[in-house]
């Protein structure tokens, strides 16, 4: 017979202790550990995985792991191509956002493509869900709603229904009934979403979870879900904004670099193809804005990067920003002062991307430098201009990669005029076929500040 016991959870990091303590050893906390009455298993009636035999990974049938179309080619591209039998997903962003929208319209693509589909709730009523699935036109005939928290329950009612797709809104609220701590804990969410993974491997079926966040933006729960599920994605974008970006932050199945960019609309979250158009200026040669080609997986996206320099008469100056990486900010204004000897130190520094997406790879050096430059000094950038590239701490404009897409990209989007660096010039040199088109190879900093803004 299984004997309870009381440990002390973490319910930050999940770290166990058998004693109280003010302070986590794992995350450093303070008063998060929480008393939890838990039984002990024995070893021997453990749950144990089916025995297989090994065999060499050249003879593993890949059609094992068949893939299939969630409906959505946004989606499709964040998660490698489709969706895997048997995988598990996890799906996470503010509230809002619009995680349970997008997973009821999969799932109405899912049911009417002939496969059965179970969406388990429980934060909400059948009817509520009915409510929204009659906004979203989701009324496929395979598709199957229940409202229930009961990880036990909801078994059985898998077993029952044999759905393709399971969707369970949300992890937070479903519970074990044989552990007594409050849904939402560190022990109710670790050991439903393994048990979640163990009905998902088992019977095949392709798990769509969808999780909370905190206060700071982070997953909620104990980071052991991350490590448990398959994929990781997460909505990025303000809840009164049109848009969306969807982002793997783990994908065994596919890469994590690619984003999913989606709009919001009355009938639910609609694909962007084509995001450029999305973050562009009317007018894109302002002071301190500046266009620049990012890569987001196989993507090319032009972004729109503002900069606001202002003088301060408070020590120490504030540095904000919420879609670029304060530290990036931070070195770019050094060199910009100890090369270029501007006296930037000493201002306040604001610097924002359209839309709020968030950008962080090294080509957005030199025109994040130049849209710093360009505001602290007040001048106009080049007409038509995008820039990209890396600087280093010595002021050199350093390559980066996939220079030809940034290029063609910019080139499809009207773009005349572009700065580069120069040793990306020899890769990209043959695009100029068009009179139109202007390659401004630089070297170093303060040639690309003299080249981005020409004296009138």
């Amino acid at each position: 017979m299984a004997k309870k016991i009381s440990k002390y959870v973490c319910q930050e990091c999940g770290a166990e202790s058998v004693k109280w303590l003010g302070r986590c050893p794992s995350c450093g906390q303070w008063n998060t550990l929480v008393e939890e009455s838990v039984e002990e298993v024995n070893p021997k009636h453990a749950l144990t995985t089916t025995f297989e035999v090994p065999r060499r990974i050249a003879d593993v049938d890949l059609s094992e792991l068949p893939r299939f179309s969630t409906g959505s080619g946004e989606l499709d591209r964040v998660l490698g191509g489709g969706l895997v039998q048997g995988s598990i997903i996890l799906i996470a962003g503010d509230p809002g956002v619009g995680k349970s929208s997008l997973t009821l319209a999969v799932c109405d693509y899912v049911a009417k493509n002939n496969r059965r589909v179970l969406y388990v709730t429980g934060e909400e009523s059948s009817r509520q869900i009915r409510m929204r699935a009659e906004r979203l036109k989701a009324l496929a005939d395979e598709l199957f709603i229940c409202a229930e928290n009961n990880f036990e329950r909801i078994t059985q009612h898998v077993e029952k229904v044999e759905p393709e797709l399971l969707i369970v809104d949300s992890i937070q609220t479903i519970y074990k009934s044989d552990i007594e701590s409050a849904p939402g804990s560190v022990s109710q969410v670790r050991e439903c979403s393994a048990g979640l993974m163990r009905l998902s491997k088992s019977h095949g079926v392709t798990t769509f979870v969808i999780g909370h966040v905190t206060k700071d933006g982070n997953l909620a729960g104990p980071r052991v879900l991350e490590h448990i599920v398959d994929t990781v994605l997460f909505f990025e974008g303000e809840r009164n904004a049109d848009f969306r970006v969807l982002r793997a932050i783990k994908n065994r199945f596919g890469a994590t670099s690619e984003i999913g960019l989606f709009e919001m609309r009355d009938s639910g979250l609609v694909d962007v193809p084509d995001a450029s158009k999305l973050f562009l200026p009317d007018k894109a040669d302002d002071i301190g804005s500046v266009i620049v080609p990012t890569v987001e997986g196989t993507r090319p996206l032009l972004v729109e990067v503002q900069a606001l320099v202002a003088p301060t008469p408070f020590m120490p100056p504030r540095r904000t920003s919420d879609s670029v990486d304060i530290k990036r900010i931070q070195l770019l204004l050094a060199v910009l002062e100890k090369r270029l000897h501007l006296k930037i130190g000493s201002c306040d520094v604001y610097v924002k991307t359209a839309g709020g997406i968030k950008i962080d790879e090294p080509a957005t050096d030199l025109p994040l430098s130049i849209a710093l430059a360009s505001s602290y000094a007040n001048r106009k950038i080049l007409p038509q201009c995008a820039i990209f590239g890396e600087v280093g701490l010595s002021g050199e404009v350093r390559a980066v990669s996939k220079a030809r897409q940034r290029v063609e990209e910019s080139v499809r989007m009207g773009f005349t005029n572009i700065i580069l660096p120069k040793k990306n010039f020899a890769e990209v040199s043959k695009l100029q076929t068009s009179a139109n088109l202007n390659l401004l190879s630089v070297e170093n900093l303060r040639d690309a500040l003299k080249i981005s803004m020409p004296r009138e």
